[in-house]
């Protein structure tokens, strides 16, 4: 048996309320969780106030205690 780098992903556990930030993609941007299901994840923009149910799709990077949400374009 060889021994390989391996990243390994797991799906992130979303709460209602939660504020985040996609660094990357065509979600990037600030977002507010609106509602979570087994299978989808509601964001909604806090500029706009569009919402959109979406597979869930996120991994966790980093966690900031302090950061400015939404932040600066």
């Amino acid at each position: 048996m060889t021994v390989h780098k391996v990243a390994v992903f797991k799906p992130y556990p979303f709460s209602v309320g939660q504020k985040i930030n996609i660094d990357a993609g065509p979600r990037k941007g600030d977002w507010e969780v609106v509602a979570v299901d087994d299978k989808k994840v509601t964001l909604r923009c806090p500029i706009s106030g569009k919402q959109f149910a979406w597979t869930r799709f996120c991994y966790l990077v980093e966690e900031k205690e302090q950061a400015v949400w939404p932040g600066p374009e």
